[in-house]
């Protein structure tokens, strides 16, 4: 399965970084990792509030009122018809 990385996996790119950062190194960039990691998280999910609040309770109010008929009903009338085509249905011999 391509793209799944296993337990023999994670033992080996264990030691590979063990090897290569040493045991003191390694618990510090786990945790200037971590750190980063939580930031980021935070920033991205509180900078569209703080940013923009009405868009934000706008949303909120829309999903809070909104039934999935009514979504439905939106795509149903906002797709296009289909073209019509100007080829035979029907394939032809050659």
């Amino acid at each position: 399965m391509p793209g799944f990385i296993g337990p023999m996996e994670l033992i080996v790119f264990g030691v590979v970084a063990l090897l290569i950062f040493g045991p003191k190194k390694l618990p510090e960039m786990g945790r200037s990792l971590g750190k980063g990691l939580r930031e980021f998280k935070e920033s991205v999910s509180q900078g569209d509030e703080a940013k923009h609040p009405e868009v934000v309770a706008g949303l909120q109010a829309m999903h809070a009122t909104e039934t999935p008929e009514d979504h439905f009903s939106t795509i149903a009338t906002s797709a296009p018809a289909p073209a019509a085509t100007t080829e035979p249905t029907t394939p032809v011999a050659r």
